[in-house]
């Protein structure tokens, strides 16, 4: 049965939002974030005003890696999940639309049982290894200009993404759901490949 969603998952820079917009491009379909969907401490670092919201700090600064982990799960699975499983039903229910791929951290493979009750939507993890994932936060949130505080607030969030990816792999095994490995040795063509062949 051919596809009409498809449903990427992975931890903060995995390169979901590529992948997403990559195929949505090549299909014709509408591409989505998860993000968007309900708030939740964002990351700990801010280009735009320089300035981190007090209650972002609390949160990096008093949990640590374990609890932050537990919190946005929770968020995802009470605040998020419903509304993932809304925007994949009227999706389902009006053929007339195009496709739909649907990428987020939120998209958690213990989840699956939920996401993946039609047969018409796919769905794939991605992974990286760590020093990838090390690279791509320091670069985005400037690690090396950051304060002492800035930086400890940083560390945590990687460390969150860490224990993330790790976590998200062994539930991906246990549930033998697709997984793809994302980073400079990976194509991305390559990857956009094997990611639409899911959908025939």
């Amino acid at each position: 049965m051919t596809k009409s969603v498809l449903l990427i998952g992975g931890s903060s820079h995995a390169g979901k939002s590529t992948l997403a917009q990559g195929v949505a491009a090549r299909l014709g379909w509408d591409c989505q974030s998860t993000d968007s969907l309900a708030r939740h401490p964002g990351r700990p670092w801010n280009h735009t005003t320089g300035v981190v919201k007090p209650h972002v700090v609390e949160h990096y600064a008093t949990l640590q890696p374990e609890a932050l982990l537990a919190d946005v799960l929770a968020h995802y699975e009470r605040n998020v999940l419903p509304l993932v499983g809304t925007i994949i039903r009227e999706r389902l229910q009006s053929p007339a639309q195009p496709g739909l791929v649907l990428e987020g951290s939120a998209l958690w493979p213990d989840f699956a049982d939920r996401l993946l009750l039609d047969p018409r939507v796919a769905a794939i993890w991605l992974t990286a290894d760590d020093a990838v994932f090390t690279h791509r936060l320091h670069a985005e949130s400037r690690r090396g200009e950051a304060t002492a505080d800035g930086g400890a607030l940083i560390d945590k969030f990687l460390a969150r993404t860490l224990l993330y990816n790790q976590r998200m792999l062994v539930s991906c095994h246990q549930r033998n759901l697709p997984i793809f490995k994302t980073g400079a040795q990976f194509a991305p063509d390559t990857l956009l490949v094997s990611c639409l062949s899911l959908l025939e």
